[in-house]
């Protein structure tokens, strides 16, 4: 392995930095209650649980900025063909019955029992103990077994050669990927870029924050609201849910 390729890992895996960040969405409301940045060298903590919730209503159906800062910060391009990465897509749902139109993000669900992780080969696709599901590149072999796997098709394969990266996220021709949470930026103690994007727009769809701490602000809103998990008949503890989906 190339020093560049090990040091592009190391910088994936675990980057860290002492930065610490909030941004408010309401007069005592915080999108992210406080960043914890985690030093260099120093493993995923199992105390910590990332996760987001999702307020489709105050989603817009013509809205993409979450995806555009997802491209931007992962140098994923413009592109838009069949062959496309999308490591988070707009979707645009009606309920059957009452005709409600919705509009969501979807992305890799960061499950606790990630179907992805189960039927990989040679341990590429892992969870973090911190609930961040990721995929090793160096050990991706490209056998896609992850992508038929994953209930959510979050995950894409990389069918060309990658001629710009970001320097923070890792990526190769005849590998897959998915989102990562901005596992490089949640290290440093900032928001994932769709969190952030979506709070600049004006739309504060997108809030971010440890599952684990009941104090925390996502916490307390989840426990104030009855929020949907997708395909909760698999049971695999999503790390993603949703406002907005109940059936009217």
């Amino acid at each position: 392995m190339s020093d560049k390729c090990a040091q592009s890992r190391r910088n994936f895996l675990s980057r860290g930095a002492a930065l610490t960040a909030a941004v408010a969405i309401a007069p005592g409301i915080l999108l992210y209650d406080f960043a914890r940045a985690r030093p260099v060298g120093e493993p995923a903590s199992g105390k910590v649980r990332w996760g987001m919730l999702i307020d489709t209503t105050q989603c817009e159906s013509g809205c993409d900025e979450c995806v555009q800062a997802c491209n931007r910060e992962n140098a994923l391009g413009s592109d838009t063909g069949a062959t496309a990465p999308q490591w988070i897509r707009k979707v645009d749902l009606e309920q059957e019955g009452s005709g409600k139109k919705l509009s969501l993000p979807m992305m890799c669900q960061h499950c606790a029992e990630p179907p992805c992780v189960e039927v990989c080969p040679t341990g590429a696709s892992f969870k973090r103990a911190d609930g961040i599901v990721l995929v090793d590149k160096h050990r991706c072999i490209g056998c896609r077994y992850c992508m038929m796997a994953c209930p959510f098709e979050a995950r894409s394969f990389v069918h060309e050669p990658v001629l710009d990266h970001s320097g923070a996220t890792p990526r190769g021709k005849g590998t897959v990927e998915s989102c990562t949470l901005c596992v490089h930026r949640v290290d440093e103690g900032r928001l994932p870029a769709c969190v952030e994007a979506c709070s600049k727009s004006g739309h504060q769809a997108i809030l971010f924050g440890d599952l684990s701490d009941p104090a925390s602000e996502i916490s307390k809103r989840i426990l104030s609201v009855t929020p949907t998990h997708l395909r909760a008949d698999l049971n695999l503890g999503t790390g993603v849910s949703y406002l907005g989906l109940e059936s009217s």
